[in-house]
């Protein structure tokens, strides 16, 4: 007699990106807690299919303080895209210390890099020094995922104000298990784990990205200030695939 193996596990492994049944898993990861929705996250996919991202910005302790708890041998990628601030670079060794975190650091190509440091494209061409600088560097480590975990709030901006737990993302799927946190939670949570603070929040930076990009404000506000611009393009579909970003060059 054949025995058919229906654990999460075997079940995930012919999961892909057609028949992932995202309805059914967003009713069920809404009822818990985020360290719940990331235990089990592990429990259905294999390490090996999830992609883990930081900024290390002024939100990411928390999320950053229960995959310690979870799965500390989650890799962690870090874009480093040559413009942020000495204290992030600071901030991120602190927390990679204090939570024993594996990280990869990824950086955008040098010749590319550069050719947006020296013309300043973050004055007239933001969207493509971000897509040089940050998206491109993380393209490489996307083949064979099927999960990207990302810190994203949906009270931060009116994009992730409409995604779910778990939303579609090209070729595979984001997992949000911050998502409905509010700020009064996140903030009871890092005062009750006494988790460490971003040397720049005391300094009213409420979000931080590059330096060029970025000065002081509430929230998200000070993120290219006075543009329509609020979203870097990592979370959101800028470019489709890496046929349009190469074309845009």
């Amino acid at each position: 007699m054949s025995y058919k193996d229906n654990s999460p596990a075997a079940v995930a492994n012919n999961i892909s990106t057609t028949d992932f049944p995202v309805d059914e898993f967003n009713n069920a990861f809404k009822m818990l807690s985020p360290i719940q929705r990331l235990e089990r996250l592990y429990e259905i996919f294999n390490p090996e299919e999830i992609l883990f991202t930081s900024s290390f910005g002024t939100n990411s302790a928390y999320l950053l303080f229960l995959l310690s708890k979870v799965n500390k041998k989650q890799k962690i990628h870090f874009i480093n895209t040559g413009f942020l601030f000495e204290e992030t670079l600071r901030y991120k060794n602190e927390l990679a210390e204090r939570f024993e975190l594996e990280l990869i650091e990824l950086t955008p190509q040098d010749q590319e890099h550069a050719l947006t440091e020296e013309e300043e494209w973050w004055k007239d061409h933001p969207k493509m020094c971000c897509a040089i600088n940050k998206i491109a560097p993380l393209d490489k480590v996307k083949k064979n995922k099927k999960i990207w975990v990302s810190g994203l709030l949906g009270n931060q901006t009116v994009f992730r104000t409409n995604l779910e737990i778990f939303s579609p993302h090209g070729d595979l799927y984001k997992f949000h298990p911050l998502l409905d946190i509010d700020e009064g939670e996140l903030l009871y949570q890092a005062s009750f784990n006494k988790l460490p603070q971003h040397p720049l929040a005391d300094f009213g930076y409420g979000s931080v990205g590059c330096t060029h990009c970025t000065i002081k404000g509430e929230g998200r506000s000070g993120r290219w200030a006075n543009s329509e611009k609020t979203e870097c393009g990592l979370h959101t579909h800028y470019f489709n695939n890496k046929k349009e970003l190469n074309e845009s060059k």
